[in-house]
């Protein structure tokens, strides 16, 4: 039966929550709540659903994600790393498909808390998440040349696949907006030059104030009608919408499965990514169960209220520790101030101009590159190169779904490779030198190996990707002894493949009149031995604490051996 540790940092943090806390978390809360802005309307609109959308995640997800996370500081919403996947899920499985796999997403999210798989998630190799980032970050750049350069494709549908649409602006690249490039080429100059003068105000929430106040003012008095805003082309309700829980089925629940899986895995990654990041910089530990416990919740009851998939951002948990956020409380802040703002100035976002918000992304796309560190892993060693690459290139031109799995296939083939690089069979005929057996001088005889003997010493795991080098050992050495001693003080666990091999080799050596005796065997692999029965073939008299009661035996074996030929 598994225990449920679910402990959310809120109500520990209460315990000891002071007055001069509240107004940190306070201020901070709004910052951020400020900094969400934005970003929430651009990933919003940028993964093909309406603007009000991403801020209604950003409040919905982000106060679960507050409210019951596992992280002091953690701040959740939507992110650029799912802009991809739920652009593709709208495109073939339309907004209801998107309800159902982000809610399976967060029952998969609240499972591997349940079962305390989040420590498993940090294993996922490096060079897996940032091919995939990086690759995200292409495929969020590519999605918003249309809105920079302003291009009109006739009615004709943008694909969605990285080589489709890159082949359809070329063709419609003589439709260019010069108004749209300059808007576009502003907003990032703006967003890119405010840190030298502000380190609290967001450059993206300035820019769509100075860039959208200008675009306005040239459409009034400058006759210039042709940059196209969020009004242009959604229409914004500044309203939460009511509950409303999608049609489920199992067709859709079996073909969506993939992308719900993918969302999980991606999500519990940011998110657990985001909190360590934050810990570091607070002095603080996560619980990482607790969190995706908690991203679970937010991601199966955000699409409920129309949002959708939500997990923790590192920019904004920065931007809430930068501005002094101590608890949860500052997250639960900044949703509160997102909510006003849906219900009292969303009207106003209408008149966002669509190539500011592109120049907003392609920063994001910008910052999530990481083209330094991918840079500098290419001089890693070549199967990290290998599986950098290969992440990278498939999220790019297939997509995230089909990137992780290959890529997690990949990374376990080459981590068994190494393994089995790592595990030694080495066969010893004449004798032991007890001085090489540990880094102190022992000062001890050699033990010399009896005729008729062989020792075979394994170093490494005994599983079934080693599980034939005895064979090959044997075959290539092609002689019969009277006695195999198999030493095994250094094999750290055995599987049922190295079960397996064993027993063929005992049972084959039995044939040929050859006795094997087992050495060294730690607690965990005679355990695992004994209950598999293996010792009812072997006669556990042949089972030896060390090397030098097995060759006492095997040096009785050999005598009584003698003794029968006489």
């Amino acid at each position: 039966m598994v225990k449920l540790d679910f402990q959310p940092k809120l109500f520990s943090t209460l315990k000891n929550y002071t007055k001069t806390d509240f107004t940190t978390d306070l201020m901070a809360g709004i910052i951020v709540g400020i900094v969400a802005l934005p970003l929430a309307i651009a990933f919003g609109i940028a993964s093909g659903v309406s603007p009000e959308k991403g801020i209604i995640t950003a409040i919905v997800a982000g106060f679960i994600i507050s409210f019951l996370g596992g992280s002091k500081v953690q701040i959740g919403g939507p992110t650029g790393a799912f802009i991809v996947i739920i652009y593709g899920i709208i495109q073939e499985y339309g907004i209801e498909g998107l309800m159902v796999a982000t809610m399976m997403a967060g029952v998969l999210l609240i499972l591997l808390g349940v079962f305390k798989l989040g420590t498993i998630i940090k294993f996922i190799p490096y060079p897996i998440i940032v091919g995939f980032t990086s690759g995200i970050a292409v495929t969020i750049f590519t999605t918003q040349i249309a809105d920079i350069f302003g291009l009109q494709f006739g009615g004709e549908k943008v694909p969605g696949d990285f080589i489709g649409k890159w082949i359809l602006y070329f063709h419609h690249f003589d439709t260019v907006n010069w108004w749209n490039v300059i808007v576009s080429l502003v907003s990032i100059f703006i967003i890119a030059i405010t840190p030298k003068f502000s380190k609290k105000i967001p450059g993206s929430l300035i820019a769509i104030i100075l860039v959208t106040v200008g675009v306005y003012l040239l459409k009034m008095y400058g006759g210039i009608t042709c940059i196209d805003t969020i009004g242009d082309r959604f229409s914004i309700k500044a309203q939460l919408p009511a509950a409303a829980v999608p049609a489920l089925d199992w067709e859709a629940i079996k073909n969506l499965f993939p992308v719900a899986i993918t969302i999980a895995v991606l999500g519990a990654i940011e998110s657990l990514l985001s909190a360590t990041v934050a810990d570091g910089v607070i002095g603080d530990r996560h619980d990482s169960n607790t969190e995706l416990i908690a991203q679970g919740i937010a991601n199966f009851v955000s699409p409920i209220f129309g949002g959708i998939p939500a997990t923790g951002a590192i920019a904004r948990t920065m931007t809430n520790i930068n501005n002094g956020g101590k608890s949860p409380v500052s997250g639960i802040v900044h949703a509160v101030v997102l909510l006003l703002i849906l219900l009292f100035l969303m009207p106003l976002a209408q008149y966002i101009p669509m190539a500011c918000l592109a120049g907003v992304l392609v920063i994001v796309s910008y910052n999530m590159s990481g083209w330094r560190v991918f840079k500098g892993l290419l001089k890693n060693p070549k199967s990290d190169v290998t599986v950098l690459l290969i992440t990278f290139f498939l999220t790019v031109i297939f997509d995230l779904t089909v990137a992780i799995e290959v890529g997690l296939v990949i990374a376990c083939v080459l981590f068994m490779k190494r393994v089995m690089e790592t595990t030694q069979i080495s066969v010893i005929t004449d004798e032991i030198d007890p001085n090489k057996e540990s880094d102190l001088e022992v000062h001890e005889e050699h033990l010399i190996i009896p005729n008729g003997v062989e020792v075979y010493e394994i170093n490494g795991p005994y599983f079934f990707g080693i599980a034939t080098k005895f064979e090959e050992i044997m075959a290539r050495l092609g002689d019969r002894p009277k006695i195999r001693i198999i030493r095994m003080r250094k094999v750290p666990f055995i599987d049922s493949t190295g079960i397996h091999n064993l027993t063929t080799l005992c049972e084959m050596s039995q044939k040929e009149n050859i006795h094997i005796i087992l050495s060294g065997v730690n607690e965990r692999v005679h355990a695992v031995l004994e209950k598999s029965g293996f010792y009812e073939l072997l006669g556990k008299e042949n089972i030896c604490s060390n090397i030098n009661e097995a060759l006492e035996v095997a040096t009785r074996e050999i005598a009584e051996f003698d003794e029968g030929n006489k």
